[in-house]
Parts: C-alpha cells; sequence; structure tokens
C-alpha cells in the first residue's frame, strides 16, 4: 500500500479514472437491465393503523432521524474540530440532506408503489451516494477536486434516474446507468482509501459503511427469502431499510468520533 500511495498524483488520478471508465465501458456492453414486472409486489404487504405496506413504509422515518441527527452534528460546535477546512463539511450537509429526502420518498412510495414515486426515491439514493463520494474525494484527492466534481456527480446520478424513466416510458425500461451510479462510489472509495494517505482517524469506518451498504442490497434482492425464513417477521426490503439507514447513522458517527492525523 505504501508504494501505491508514494505514486505521483497524477498517475493516481489516471488509475481511478481507469476504473471508472472501465466500469463504464463495461456497464455499455451489457444488454439492457429491466426492471422485473413484479418489483412493486413486496413481500410484506400488511396494513397497520390504516398504513398499507406498513414495515416498508415506516422503517423509512430512519432515514429522517439519521439525517437530521447528521445536519444538527453538522451545525453544531464540535463539528467543527473534525474538519482542516470548513469547506469539508459542504458535501457531508447535502449527503444528510438527501438521506432525509430518501426517508420521505421511499415511505410516499411505499404507501402506493408504482414508477413515478420510485423515481423519486431513486433520486435521492443517487444524490445520497454522489455527495458521499464527493466528501471523500475531497478528504482524500483534495478539497478543490471533490467540491469541482460534485456538481458533475450530481447530474450524473440524477441524469441516471431521468434515464430509466425516460426508457420505462418508451416501454424499454434500463437500470445499466443507475446501478453503474450505485457500483462507482462502492469501488472507487475503497481504491481512494488504497492510493491517498488519510488526514483522519477511523478509515475502518468507511469500510463499514460500505459493507452495511452492500449487506442492504443483498437483503433487497432477497425480499421474499428473508420473510420466509422469518417466519413474516420482517421482509428482505425491510431489513435494507433499516441496515441503509444504520449506513446513513454510521457517517454521523464516523465524524463524530474521528480526529485530525
Amino acid at each position: 500500500m505504501s508504494a501505491l500511495r508514494a505514486m505521483r498524483p497524477g498517475a493516481k488520478v489516471f488509475g481511478l479514472l481507469l476504473t471508472a471508465a472501465m466500469l463504464a465501458v463495461f456497464t455499455l456492453m451489457l444488454p439492457s437491465i429491466q426492471q422485473p414486472l413484479a418489483y412493486h409486489r413486496f413481500a410484506d404487504q400488511r396494513t397497520f393503523l390504516g398504513l398499507p405496506n406498513f414495515f416498508d413504509t415506516v422503517s423509512n422515518t430512519l432515514f429522517v432521524l439519521a439525517g437530521v441527527a447528521g445536519l444538527f452534528f453538522l451545525r453544531g460546535s464540535s463539528a467543527r474540530h473534525v474538519f482542516i477546512e470548513p469547506r469539508e463539511s459542504l458535501p457531508y450537509s447535502l449527503f444528510f440532506v438527501a438521506i432525509i429526502l430518501v426517508g420521505f420518498a421511499s415511505g410516499v412510495y411505499h404507501l402506493a408503489p408504482d414508477n413515478e414515486r420510485l423515481a423519486w426515491d431513486r433520486a435521492a439514493i443517487a444524490l445520497a451516494l454522489m455527495a458521499w463520494f464527493s466528501a471523500i474525494l475531497c478528504e482524500r484527492a483534495g478539497l478543490v477536486v471533490g467540491l469541482r466534481i460534485l456538481p458533475l456527480l450530481v447530474v450524473a446520478g440524477l441524469g441516471s434516474v431521468v434515464y430509466w424513466g425516460a426508457s420505462e416510458a418508451r416501454g424499454a425500461g434500463d437500470l445499466r446507468f443507475y446501478g453503474l451510479m450505485q457500483c462507482l462510489p462502492m469501488l472507487l472509495i475503497p481504491l481512494l482509501l488504497i492510493l491517498y494517505p488519510s488526514r483522519y482517524s477511523n478509515d475502518r469506518d468507511i469500510v463499514i459503511v460500505i459493507g452495511l451498504y452492500v449487506l442492504a442490497l443483498l437483503f433487497d434482492v432477497s425480499d421474499r427469502l428473508i420473510f420466509s425464513l422469518t417466519g413474516g417477521l420482517v421482509s428482505g426490503h425491510t431489513a435494507k431499510h433499516l441496515v441503509a439507514a444504520l449506513a446513513a447513522y454510521w457517517i454521523m458517527r464516523h465524524l463524530k468520533h474521528r480526529r485530525i492525523v
């Protein structure tokens, strides 16, 4: 790892760009990834207190709580001691706002699942992922790099959702580019950890967040299996919400406990 960190800055940037380009080319080579027709029919459709899909709906409150807690932390006096440069907090502010939006958008979606509501949910998720990616870029590759690329990341993330929505409207849904926007941060952030020395402690938290998000995705694709294995106690999609919200909270926890090194 020390040899990789000793590479010239230009070589590091080239490595990151090459990885992103290779993943993009691989995505283009794939056939269109259509959303299953049964996607909106989740395993747990129980109604409680007049709320349809109760557990999938109310579990989204954890996103709102995590986002609000993160924003309160960033506005507090203790947050001043966890950033070398105050502007490093900007992508984190956007991240926690996006997490709040995820909570509301996903909650509304699960009340009456359809593609139109799902688009807002996915847009908020894409915004959160791009904001966190920008935050790590600021801390590793440099503040100027991270902040300058943030608008481009936001456009790319939201654009992937717009593309999916437009493809669905044409009757040929294509999730390839939305999937690309989910995969890029999960692959490039570990590469950033390897290539650039940390200016902050607790790098392990970043790895934990990535692990939690991957686990959440696995729960999502195992929705009915987990619902069956737990005897109808909890579905995979509800578990996805719980674990993904924990990942968002863990980012706030990381900021709270890390130190400048």
